[in-house]
């Protein structure tokens, strides 16, 4: 079900990136932009990912709370695992905070050595800066609501032979 979270979040950049015109319909121009940008919403739907579903599990007594209150089951996750979809793109927001002032990005040092003009470079790169920030967004977001839907689970899986899944692998327990 992550994957369905990482093609709307393409699916949410790259038209406006291919049919502005702004990015060549040539695959020099298209691959490093689809990887740059896929690559980053993984990240970012992974940590999303990751974040709820442990917050799920830390505070499963709150999410019972909240369905004792008559919230449905998903609004009383969603309550829980709001902030973890902050969470999630902070990173990336402290990465582009920093671009251009502690690092020189590679959208940017590729059009330099390319031989394009600075501007050119500053251009493509506020325009990879804004195609992540906006495919990270879409990609958590839905991925946040998938869990809370109950549709993105973690799945429990015990190994013959053991007792308990906790102690894998450790006969006798």
């Amino acid at each position: 079900m992550l994957m369905v979270s990482l093609a709307l979040g393409l699916v949410a950049v790259l038209p406006l990136l291919l049919l502005s015109g702004v990015v060549p319909l040539t695959g020099v121009a298209v691959v490093p932009i689809v990887a740059i940008v896929l690559g980053n919403t993984m990240t970012a739907v992974a940590v999303a990912a990751r974040l709820a579903l442990d917050t799920l599990t830390l505070r499963a007594g709150e999410v019972e709370a909240a369905l004792s209150l008559g919230l449905s089951e998903r609004d009383s996750r969603m309550e829980i695992i709001g902030q973890s979809a902050t969470n999630a793109l902070l990173p990336n927001l402290d990465s582009t905070r920093t671009v251009g002032l502690v690092t020189l990005p590679g959208a940017f040092v590729g059009v330099l050595l390319s031989t394009g003009s600075a501007a050119q470079a500053g251009a493509v790169q506020i325009l990879v800066l804004i195609a992540l920030l906006l495919s990270q967004t879409c990609g958590v977001a839905i991925t946040i609501e998938l869990i809370a839907r109950g549709m993105i689970t973690r799945q429990r899986h015990r190994r013959p032979g053991t007792r308990s899944s906790r102690w894998r692998g450790v006969r006798g327990v």
